[in-house]
């Protein structure tokens, strides 16, 4: 009987053990989401506060919006007949009260640094209020409505450029450790301090070579003018627009990605497992995809995030070059008409945007390197 109970408790003790493990790694799971959301979100919202600081020129924008109301009340009254028998006191006098009024009801009577809290508060919650002079393309001032045109443009054109980055520099990378030293190794090398340069200084050259000279593809924009109206020619329409800019982004960094994570192939493909491995008669797709592309991973991965935020800060110039309606054009729009609630905006989706790949960042790293333990700040040794 003592015999039969033994192997029912050691069964009993085995199951509670792997669930106290099981419940201590979900905890450690939530722990660490907590900390690193927590985190994440206290750099937005510096971030945010920073980019409210700076739009509005510490609190300088609000002297020119004061100025642009008493010159439009002035011009009304000027134009207006039921005011021509007023004096220049009496006018003057009627123009600093309606300012008033007009100040009150957009809350600029209230101390500049009180209302950037406000702004804070509205910025992180999207409620982003009115544009001042840009609008959509259905003709609404609602920040929100003129973003949610925008962003998807931005999507579809960094997200093409980047999924075609990645497996483009992870398989040549892999073909050049295999041909170390060879003649197209030696020119990637060669190639790679051209990535110094941003994608829209090659986008310049782009245009000129394919767009003015030899007229194969066009100048910029997202398709045709007139947008096609049936789907197949709006999406071949829409092929043909991203061939430039997805070029011009792939040019200013798959060289020296390719060059880093070449590199780092090397490195991973001299040690000793991978000679063990050899010895042992593997083949060479297995050693590389087990041995060598594994444990490169995470700091591919790494890599490439690091690419994926620089290449965002470069939306506003690149897509202005390719006439590109999307986020980075519309910023830069916004900040020539001094339009500091679409600034604002702006800054708050790319600020997500980045806290979100920083995010994933972290998440596909502790997934994808054994190494890691989550929530214990460490690595195994």
């Amino acid at each position: 009987m003592a015999e039969t109970t033994l192997p029912l408790r050691m069964e009993t003790d085995e199951a509670a053990v792997t669930g106290t493990t099981t419940a201590n790694t979900l905890v450690r799971v939530a722990k660490y989401t907590i900390v690193k959301t927590v985190a994440l979100f206290v750099t937005i919202v510096v971030g945010v506060y920073l980019t409210i600081l700076i739009a509005n020129m510490g609190g300088h924008v609000d002297k020119i919006r004061r100025a642009q109301i008493r010159e439009g009340l002035a011009v009304t009254i000027g134009l207006d007949p039921a005011y021509r028998h007023l004096t220049s006191a009496e006018r003057n006098q009627l123009i600093e009260e309606m300012a008033i009024v007009e100040e009150v009801r957009l809350g600029l009577d209230r101390p500049f640094i009180v209302r950037t809290f406000g702004f804070l508060t509205n910025a992180l919650t999207l409620n982003l209020g009115r544009a001042e002079q840009l609008t959509s393309d259905t003709g609404s001032k609602l920040v929100r409505l003129i973003l949610l045109e925008r962003l998807p443009p931005t999507l579809l054109l960094f997200a093409t450029a980047n999924m075609f980055l990645f497996f483009m520099s992870v398989f040549l990378a892999l073909s050049l450790s295999r041909r170390y030293g060879s003649l197209l190794d030696r020119a990637v090398v060669a190639l790679a301090p051209t990535s110094a340069a941003p994608g829209w200084f090659y986008g310049i050259f782009l245009i000129l070579i394919f767009a003015s000279l030899l007229g194969v593809l066009p100048f910029g924009g997202m398709v045709g003018a007139p947008p096609p109206a049936e789907p197949l020619p709006y999406a071949l329409s829409l092929l043909k627009h991203l061939i430039l800019p997805v070029t011009a982004i792939v040019i200013s960094a798959v060289f020296l990605t390719i060059y880093t994570w070449r590199t780092f192939f090397l490195i991973y493909s001299s040690e000793d497992y991978v000679e063990m491995a050899k010895a042992k008669g593997l083949s060479s797709s297995m050693i590389e995809q087990r041995y060598i592309l594994r444990p490169t991973l995470p700091t591919i991965i790494t890599s490439f995030a690091l690419t994926l935020i620089a290449l965002w800060t470069g939306a506003i110039i690149l897509e202005t070059v390719f006439n590109w309606p999307g986020l980075g054009r519309l910023l830069f729009r916004a900040i020539g008409l001094y339009d500091t609630p679409v600034i604002v905006g702006v800054t708050v989706i790319y600020a997500y945007l980045l806290g979100i790949t920083v995010f994933l960042l972290d998440i596909i790293y502790a997934l994808i390197d054994p190494r890691v333990r989550v929530g214990e700040g460490g690595r195994r040794v």
